[in-house]
């Protein structure tokens, strides 16, 4: 598929400039619950959980996947963490379940029988905390094509001196749980939309409790925030409720884990030791430009090579290293959430002269936000960027290349979209993806590819190696866009 790459504004991108306008690092985002603009998520209340710098977490792996064909909109993510095994299984079941289920459910993706088409799962992830022994991480979902108002979410927790995943009404003990389920009950009752006898059965039912009872943790100063998706024990029309038990309520009912998880969550330690055997060492690419490029993209033939959703462990450093061997240069398009987890590989990707642009912190469909999610969205991302590399980027590419006037308007970032489509997010073959770019590109196209993907990372070198001897140089977005 072919989209055009907005030609008149290549005249015009000289002209803009960008400031970042957030009020946290990248940092906060990637672990606030304060963010109340970064769809999916619950709606937060004054009780914020504690930030988490996931780029200190030895040895983590984003695992992500997306599609960018606007009929089968899909972005998932969670973390993969040394020691946390049995953790991540947990949340690799969840997502591949949920993506399954909603691939099968789209008549518009491959394979789907269903009669929805454009709806979009997306599927990010957040750290509550990650210290000591205890790793605790929330699963947000959108989903529309479901019951309620389709966002749902659910924290998944690791004991590291157990070596076990625990859910989260493993955080209260066993012979407390009549007494923190009545101070629940306490503080719902009344509530517009709660059913008094409808939440009596939700919570005596153990099937129905569990289920409810998924998404809990620790606020910054030790109190057990409770968070229950829309419908859940109200009435839809009600919207998601959150209840929040001070330190001094509920810590006498707490299990031993879930002591040590407020413990760690109100003064965290300085490392994270959940007991793995093997901690992976990520190489960083030490690569650096010999300076700016002075290809006149007038006079030799050249093609812009985006990279999209990343940075992603091991694959980008691998790319790095191959577009080096060539002296290439090509646009990142980084998600905000990976740019936090590892700001390494973004200053890498920069240092060897390569561009960094904006892909949104979580990769929603930015049409579908409102104007203020869509300043978040870019706003997080473009801070996470400028913390990493010491630039704030210039340019962005709207998920799935949906853009519209009110996401224009809400930032002055310059969208970018693409000529040649590789498709490789949904053909994971190497030779393929090498194929489609060598015969169908055509002198100052933008190509799309996705570097989360070992296959079109490893599609790279014959795409180089073909095209350099046909004469291309391989210059970014902006150099392709100022010189022509």
């Amino acid at each position: 598929m072919r989209i055009h790459p907005l030609v008149p504004s290549l005249l015009l991108l000289g002209t803009l400039s960008f400031t970042a306008a957030c009020s946290s690092g990248p940092g906060g985002p990637s672990g606030s619950a304060g963010a109340s603009s970064a769809r999916p998520g619950p709606t937060p209340d004054p009780s914020p959980v504690r930030s988490v710098d996931p780029s200190k977490i030895k040895g983590l792996k984003i695992v992500s996947d997306s599609s960018e064909n606007t009929s089968c909109p899909f972005a998932t993510s969670y973390p993969d963490v040394p020691g946390a095994e049995a953790m991540t299984a947990a949340m690799k079941k969840y997502v591949e379940r949920r993506l399954a289920t909603f691939r099968s459910e789209s008549a518009a993706c491959e394979g789907g029988t269903g009669g929805t088409e454009g709806v979009e799962l997306n599927i990010s992830h957040q750290f509550l905390v990650a210290s000591g022994d205890v790793l605790g991480v929330r699963l947000s979902t959108h989903d529309p094509s479901g019951a309620g108002s389709g966002l749902s979410a659910t924290t998944y927790w690791y004991d590291g001196k157990a070596g076990a995943y625990r859910t989260a009404p493993g955080l209260v003990a066993d012979d407390s749980r009549g007494a923190f389920l009545g101070a629940l009950k306490d503080r719902l009752k009344g509530r517009e939309g709660v059913d008094a006898a409808a939440l009596d059965d939700t919570l005596s039912d153990p099937a129905s409790r569990a289920a409810v009872l998924d998404d809990m943790a620790f606020t910054a100063d030790g109190g057990l925030r409770v968070d229950f998706d829309r419908g859940d024990v109200g009435v839809p029309a009600a919207g998601a409720l959150t209840v929040t038990l001070s330190k001094e309520t509920v810590t006498p009912w707490l299990s031993a884990f879930g002591k040590r998880v407020q413990r760690q969550t109100v003064t965290p330690s300085r490392s994270l030791d959940l007991g793995a055997t093997h901690i992976p060492t990520q190489a960083v690419p030490t690569h650096t430009a010999s300076g700016d490029d002075d290809t006149d993209c007038k006079r030799v033939r050249c093609v812009a090579l985006t990279f999209d959703d990343g940075p992603a462990v091991p694959e980008t450093a691998t790319l790095l290293t191959h577009l080096a061997r060539y002296r290439a240069r090509a646009t990142f398009f980084t998600v905000g959430q990976n740019v936090a987890a590892h700001p390494d590989l973004v200053r890498a990707a920069a240092r060897a002269g390569n561009e960094i642009g904006n892909h949104s912190w979580n990769h929603p469909d930015l049409t579908t936000l409102s104007r203020g999610q869509v300043v978040s969205q870019l706003n997080r991302t473009s801070a996470a960027i400028k913390a990493a590399t010491g630039k704030a980027p210039t340019l962005f590419r709207p998920p799935y290349g949906a853009v519209n006037p009110r996401v224009r308007a809400a930032t002055r970032l310059s969208p970018v979209l693409w000529d040649l489509d590789t498709e490789d997010w949904k053909y994971r073959d190497a030779d393929k993806v090498a194929r489609t770019v060598i015969d169908k590109v055509r002198r100052n196209d933008v190509v799309l590819l996705h570097d989360i993907h070992p296959t079109s990372v490893a599609a790279v070198p014959q795409i180089l190696r073909t095209l350099t001897a046909r004469g291309y140089h391989f210059v970014t977005v902006s150099h392709l866009r100022a010189t022509l």
